[in-house]
């Protein structure tokens, strides 16, 4: 699995190319902030929604630590999607929150 830092993250959606983040927290987490245009998709969520995800897409997957979006990057790879893991999750992430 690839894996990508918060900074580089933060450039990537400061850019102005399209970033596909996909925040696999709860939804009371996101509550407290989330990288601005990031979809919420829980990761108990991830497997049964994935048909709704764009396999000519790449994403970013992001949790609080890193933990959570590497389970959710790992199914989503083994069922063809093109992945990233944001390592450190948004405990490390420095940039805007929406």
């Amino acid at each position: 699995m690839r894996e990508i830092l918060p900074n580089e993250v933060n450039d990537l959606v400061k850019g102005n190319k399209p970033v596909h983040v996909i925040d696999v927290r709860e939804v009371d987490e996101v509550k407290g902030g989330k990288i601005p245009d990031a979809m919420n998709i829980p990761l108990a969520l991830v497997e049964c929604t994935m048909q709704d995800l764009d396999k000519s897409k790449e994403y970013i997957l992001v949790c609080r630590s890193g933990g959570r979006s590497s389970r959710a990057a790992q199914l989503l790879e083994q069922h063809g999607y093109k992945v990233m893991n944001m390592v450190g999750g948004m405990n490390e992430w420095k940039g805007a929150t929406e």
